[in-house]
């Protein structure tokens, strides 16, 4: 299994558990009622829950609920090892970088907004932070749901500690795929193998194959560029190239963003009201293979330097 895989198995285990009620039950009574408390050890402390007044069926779950956890954890030691084998160590996050993930997180509705926009989801700024925020909203279709949900997920992924000291290269950006399009596509992560087109354009991108493709990925990420370079040129090689069923545009530029992040680069997103300028760049670049103009709209409109 690739790493990137097993940390994005890892990250959502974690997740999982922390929202989970379990840990060693005790039911007092007070004032007549019965109620219950969970007993739990916490980064090695031990500590105490109040989960609500006694009932069967919320007895019962919190004894399912630890036989859940008992399995996260275990699959959890499991990853430790699996990712011991592979030589990963999960080392400090340096300064300068952790500055660039806060940066992200404080701008995570708007980068994901943006995206929606460019992606043409029928969605608002403030249903985009409600879905963001764990909410539900009423007005939008469920596939538009499930992608703005889905970049939040993939946004997540990117800004664990694990995966933003992991190298930018293919298997960073099939995971991408994979969480941007889940429960989308059946293809979700998978280099695409059939013959496909691009909307407004007379340009056909060839079949990727996946040992260029890596090589190509890796090329890019480990060149002697500066990030912004880099990132850049990372986004454009998805898109053109297209590698993915779907799911391409949500990919490139949270891939870019990958490899300005983990150099304390900054962010680059599309702002909603160029999309339409975007579009028809990337169209001439795909058609004529001439990419200043698309480059200089990315680094003047789109870019957003760490400080």
């Amino acid at each position: 299994m690739e790493i990137a895989k097993i940390l994005e198995e890892k990250k959502v285990i974690e997740a999982r558990l922390e929202k989970l009620i379990f840990g060693s039950i005790e039911i007092r009574e007070q004032n007549g009622k019965k109620l219950i408390y969970v007993h739990f050890r916490d980064q090695g402390r031990q500590c105490s829950k109040y989960v609500g007044e006694y009932s069967k069926e919320l007895y019962e779950l919190i004894v399912e609920n630890n036989n859940t956890a008992r399995a996260y954890k275990k699959r959890l030691r499991e990853i430790k090892k699996e990712l011991g084998k592979g030589n990963y160590v999960e080392e400090g996050i340096d300064g300068d970088v952790a500055t660039n993930i806060d940066l992200a997180r404080r701008n995570l509705v708007d980068s994901i907004y943006k995206q929606a926009m460019l992606e043409g989801v029928a969605t608002t700024y403030s249903d985009t932070e409600t879905l963001v925020n764990g909410g539900r909203v009423n007005d939008m279709t469920a596939e538009d749901v499930q992608k703005v949900v889905n970049l939040k997920h993939a946004w997540e992924f990117v800004l664990s500690p694990g995966v933003i000291q992991y190298p930018s290269n293919y298997a960073i950006v099939s995971q991408i795929n994979a969480i941007v399009e889940e429960g989308l596509s059946f293809n979700a992560g998978r280099i695409r193998n059939i013959p496909v087109t691009i909307g407004g354009s007379s340009y056909i991108p060839p079949l990727p194959f996946e040992d260029q493709v890596r090589e190509d990925i890796r090329n890019i990420a480990e060149s002697d560029q500066a990030p912004l370079d880099r990132a850049i040129e990372a986004l454009l090689y998805v898109k053109k190239k297209q590698l993915f069923l779907d799911g391409n545009k949500r990919t490139a530029v949270i891939f870019a963003n990958h490899i300005l992040i983990k150099n304390a680069a900054g962010l680059i997103v599309i702002p909603a009201e160029r999309v339409d300028e975007y579009k028809k760049l990337l169209i001439h670049y795909y058609e004529n293979d001439e990419k200043a103009e698309i480059v200089n709209f990315l680094k003047e409109k789109c870019y957003r330097p760490l400080r």
